[in-house]
């Protein structure tokens, strides 16, 4: 049996009970990353794909490292046959505010055609549809001709240091011909599209301090310099008017994306559905930029969080002795995440009113990433999502971060494709997180022509 549209779409429709019951499962596993306390869940959702994998036909190990492990499947046909390496994770975001969700976020519910729960479309479904693509592909034909290699971490949504020593640790296991990271969304319902880059990140904790200890603010006021106050006045001017970042050197390494490539680049930006999704209704692009420009081709600097003082039931009034924030910047081609670093710093200690102690500490960072759309492995991931949604994808860019992918491509040597098929409605990161099975469907559909043609 070949790895035809019709043959794979009666597979599914002989086991979609079983399909999405394995799926559910998969979907109750707590296993939130970046907190502690669900280091066990975590590992649990691990041995329960070990598990799975090892019943589908796959070679399956669990590589250990000093954060979650990595689960690594393969398939081996022959040295002769080219090798894809899939990409993707099995960690979540945290589920907070919990009394925002409507059902619990780890029982997942099927609501007008859509699974609700914490990881349904990042990065749960999308690595369900792919593991079911494999299923369908190693029963179906005897004898596949290609090398499957599967990479499913437990670090993505908590900077991967773990990971990171897997990758360098296990670096010769990983070499592959081309690489899929199904980890991206879709530009609009029923409209697939193939990602060619995202921005890199760089992050930083924030603390400033003006005196020993709280000051009551009617004994002080007027006196002791808030130390927040000085913070909210240091972060004012990192932007201008015209709302480019105002720090010295920032820009000096930014690489412009190739004109003849940046042609093919759908730059259209929909801001009523926009506004209609998310219900924002000020924007800060950047002036001369378009809103799409903004997001995907130049860097960007966030205030993340910012605290101190009282901030409990009722009133407490007192001028705290520190201020906290997190800061975060999303890097472009070019930029390096420690020179970065050191032009933040400069510009902190340059600006903060006299007195005031300012101290920065650089949590994770990653480098943006691009690939090219005269690849190989792109032009089959595009025939393949062609003849699955009947259309022609779209070449987008990505403003967030995938941390792993510019090591990953490093590591393995191989020509890079981005891909999924969430939608950016799906309230991943949010409460009531959602994942149509439409899409759980066509992601398994695109997987599975993507395996047929990198066999051909």
């Amino acid at each position: 049996m070949d790895l035809s549209l019709a043959n794979l779409k009666s597979w599914y429709e002989k086991h979609e009970k079983e399909i999405l019951q394995d799926f559910f499962t998969f979907l109750r596993f707590k296993g939130i990353s970046t907190d502690p306390a669900f280091r066990k869940p975590c590992l649990d959702t691990a041995d329960f794909l070990v598990q799975y994998l090892t019943k589908i036909g796959m070679k399956v190990e669990l590589w250990h490292n000093p954060g979650l492990p990595v689960v690594f499947a393969e398939h081996v046909s022959g040295k002769d046959r080219p090798t894809v390496l899939i990409y993707q994770h099995y960690d979540v975001q945290p589920v907070d505010p919990i009394e925002l969700w409507n059902s619990d976020p780890f029982e997942p519910v099927i609501k007008e055609g859509k699974v609700y729960a914490r990881g349904a479309s990042d990065n749960k479904g999308q690595c369900f549809a792919s593991i079911t693509a494999l299923k369908a592909t190693l029963e179906m034909l005897k004898d596949l001709p290609v090398n499957i290699k599967l990479f499913i971490e437990g670090e993505e949504e908590s900077g991967g240091a773990g990971t990171q020593v897997t990758l360098e640790e296990k670096k010769e296991y990983l070499k592959a011909d081309y690489v899929l990271v199904v980890d991206f969304d879709m530009p609009k319902k029923d409209r697939p599209g193939i990602t060619l880059g995202m921005r890199g990140i760089a992050t930083y904790n924030i603390e400033c301090q003006n005196s020993r200890q709280d000051l009551h603010s009617g004994v002080h006021g007027g006196l002791a310099l808030n130390p927040i106050r000085a913070l909210v006045d240091v972060f004012a001017k990192m932007w201008d008017e015209n709302g480019t970042i105002a720090i010295p050197h920032f820009y000096d390494e930014v690489k412009s994306f190739p004109k003849e490539d940046r042609e093919k680049l759908n730059l259209e930006f929909d801001k009523e559905a926009y506004v209609k999704d998310f219900g924002v209704k000020a924007f800060c692009n950047e002036k001369g930029q378009s809103l799409k420009e903004s997001n995907w081709l130049r860097p960007a600097l966030e205030i993340n969080g910012l605290w101190g003082g009282y901030t409990g039931i009722g009133f407490k009034t007192v001028i705290p002795a520190k201020a906290y924030a997190k800061l975060s910047c999303r890097i472009v081609p070019g930029q390096d995440p420690n020179k970065i670093e050191k032009n933040i710093r400069v510009f902190l200690q340059n600006n903060i009113a006299s007195g005031i102690e300012i101290d920065m500490e650089a949590h994770h960072s990653a480098l943006a990433f691009r690939t090219s759309l005269h690849s190989r492995v792109v032009s089959i991931v595009a025939k393949s999502q062609k003849e699955v949604f009947g259309v022609d994808p779209e070449f987008t860019l990505c403003g967030a971060s995938v941390p792993i992918v510019t090591d990953l491509a490093r590591v393995t040597g191989a020509e890079v494709a981005l891909l999924g098929t969430s939608l950016s409605s799906d309230d991943f990161h949010s409460p009531n997180e959602h994942f149509g099975l439409d899409r759980l469907y066509q992601g398994y559909m695109t997987m599975a022509r993507i395996l047929a043609h990198l066999a051909e």
